[in-house]
Formats: structure tokens, sequence, C-alpha cells
């Protein structure tokens, strides 16, 4: 994974080897430290991310959906491994001006023994109550992590 850019100073990287998604991104995460659950996403977008028309490739946006749902459920999820089972992306407007912070954040609406149900919003920064997109998943716990003891 690349250095966080200065101007994500404070944010990190997942915490294991993700290649697809540091080489879509990369994607960077800021847990909520108040333990009040809004944790963040972000990317950088580059002309790399944008589509022939100049606009966020729907792939892109679509992948950091995915992205986005696990570091929504990050507190449901420290004990376990999950995948994903279903995601779901309404795209709303394409457009993130080149060198902009995209963002994702959202919440957990259920949280079962196997399932995660998660619903969220892509934005910009320079436009942050205008949503780029949105988005609603479901990931399934597969196993606990193991613990040090």
């Amino acid at each position: 994974m690349a250095n966080i850019p200065e101007r994500l100073a404070g944010w990190q990287a997942w915490g294991g080897d993700e290649p697809f998604e540091d080489h879509a991104g990369p994607f960077y995460m800021l847990p909520d430290a108040s333990g009040g659950g809004q944790h963040l996403c972000a990317f950088i977008a580059e002309s790399r991310h944008m589509n022939g028309g100049g606009y966020l490739h729907g792939g892109m946006l679509m992948t950091f959906a995915d992205y986005a749902l696990f570091i929504i459920a990050y507190d449901e999820l420290r004990d376990h491994h999950s995948v994903t089972v279903s995601c779901q992306v309404d795209f709303l407007r394409g457009s993130a001006p080149l060198g902009e912070l995209v963002f994702a954040d959202g919440e957990v609406t259920r949280n079962t023994k196997t399932l995660i149900f998660v619903r969220g919003r892509i934005y910009h920064e320079s436009a942050p109550d205008d949503s780029v997109a949105t988005f609603t998943g479901i990931l399934k716990k597969i196993t606990a992590r193991k613990t040090d003891s």
C-alpha cells in the first residue's frame, strides 16, 4: 500500500493485504474514535477512475461501495471475517472533480448472528449534501477471527 496522502493525515489503510482495492483506489478509512460508529471511507478522484465521458466510472463507484460496506460495519466485524452477499448501488450523479476527495458513510441497519445489513452514500468534498450514489448491502460473517492468547 502506498503512503497515506498528506491531505488524509490521520486516515489509514485497511488492516490487511487488499491488492484489488489498493489497485482500484487506493481507498482509505477513518474509524470513529469517539465510539459513535460513524466510520468514513475516502479516495482521491483521479483520471483513471473516470469513464470516457469524464464521470466517475460506475465500476469504480461499485467497488468503493463494496469497500465501504466493511468500513461502515467495522465495529460489528472486529471478531469476524466476512464476505459480501449482496451490494446494490444506485447512481444519482457521476461527477466529482479530479483531485476531489470522494467519501462514503452510512450505518448498520441490522446485525444478526450471521448477517450484517448496511446502507450508505457516496459524495465528494465540494458537495457533501449532494450524493453521487447510494448503496445497500449484506455481509455474511463466515468465521471468527483468531485472537492471540
